[in-house]
């Protein structure tokens, strides 16, 4: 099996509330959106298909606490529990990673082709270049504040050390900045655009 999802139809929103394999008609239907919205966070085509797994393994087994009845509600259900997965991957960093090398555990990857493709799919060369030229309409401070800030990984005391300013100004610098971008970004390529 492709680990690049396709697209498809399969069933109605709930149709996967009974079963296995109504569960596996459901899956097409949002599964080359949750490898995107992963993707395009993540940076990492391996970790965004290992979030759209661990996704749909929670959804499946909390679906009877799902309590829609259409399409959207069906989606909307999974993308917060997708959110909630991208949150846990940030938070439990790169600590799990070693331990997973370190115990000599082999994680499946995927394929050259496969990861061009779901590169492809989320946009990210067009996200960089897109990046780019929003950074470049920053004011100079939000720019330079970004860059210790999410860059150079410095904490808002130390960025606001090297800018002279308050930590407070620096946190408004580094949050208007994201702001800004994020909103560049949103309108420059919402995720619900049609994938090919």
């Amino acid at each position: 099996m492709s680990a690049v999802p396709a697209s498809g139809d399969g069933g109605g929103a709930t149709a996967w509330l009974a079963d296995e394999a109504a569960f596996s008609a459901f899956y097409p239907r949002r599964a080359r959106e949750l490898v995107v919205f992963f993707t395009r966070r993540t940076y990492d085509v391996d970790a965004a298909l290992d979030l759209t797994a661990e996704t749909f393994a929670r959804a499946f087994a909390g679906r009877r606490r799902f309590r829609g009845s259409s399409d959207a509600q069906a989606g909307a259900w999974l993308f917060a529990i997708a959110s909630r997965q991208l949150a846990a991957y940030l938070r439990r960093g790169y600590a799990q990673r070693r331990l997973v090398a370190r115990l000599g555990v082999q994680v499946p990857s995927a394929s050259a082709a496969e990861t061009e493709r779901i590169l492809e799919l989320a946009g990210l060369r067009s996200l960089r270049t897109l990046v780019a030229q929003e950074l470049a309409r920053l004011s100079a401070d939000q720019r330079e504040a970004l860059q210790l800030h999410v860059v150079d990984e410095l904490s808002y005391a130390m960025v606001a050390s090297r800018l002279g300013i308050s930590e407070h100004a620096a946190r408004m610098r580094v949050s208007r900045g994201l702001n800004a971008l994020a909103r560049a970004l949103d309108v420059a390529r919402p995720l619900t655009e049609e994938l090919p």
